[in-house]
């Protein structure tokens, strides 16, 4: 029950595409991620996702679409849909999802795929 500063949180990731616990509760994490270029298409076969942005500006396409999203907005990315995240610029997003659900989905990539658990 203590409290966290995202600002803080943020300034200690140097890495992109590798997302952070911060919070755990009720069989969720909360995390911690900077993006910058294009993810790989995935897709998550039991867990849906909440993207969140903290700062910067990101989007989240689909095959049939795709969601930009600004500082303040979020979108929640339905279990089995395929997609991938991206940003011209450095953003800084939070990630809700079941703990432990692998960053790359369905695909394991040697440059994308994270690390899960790592906890700052």
């Amino acid at each position: 029950m203590n409290k966290i500063s995202l600002t803080e949180k943020f300034a200690l990731i140097h890495e992109q595409w590798r997302p952070k616990v911060v919070a755990q509760l009720n069989g969720q994490e909360m995390k911690l991620v900077k993006f910058q270029g294009v993810f790989p298409w995935h897709h998550h076969e039991n867990e849906d996702e909440l993207f969140l942005v903290w700062r910067g500006q990101m989007t989240i396409e689909f095959r049939d679409r795709r969601v930009s999203l600004s500082p303040g907005e979020f979108c929640v990315v339905p279990r089995g849909a395929e997609h991938r995240t991206m940003a011209e610029t450095e953003a800084e997003v939070l990630v809700f999802e079941p703990a432990a659900t692998r960053n790359t989905g369905n695909i394991v990539d040697e440059k994308f795929t994270a690390p899960n658990n790592v906890a700052i």
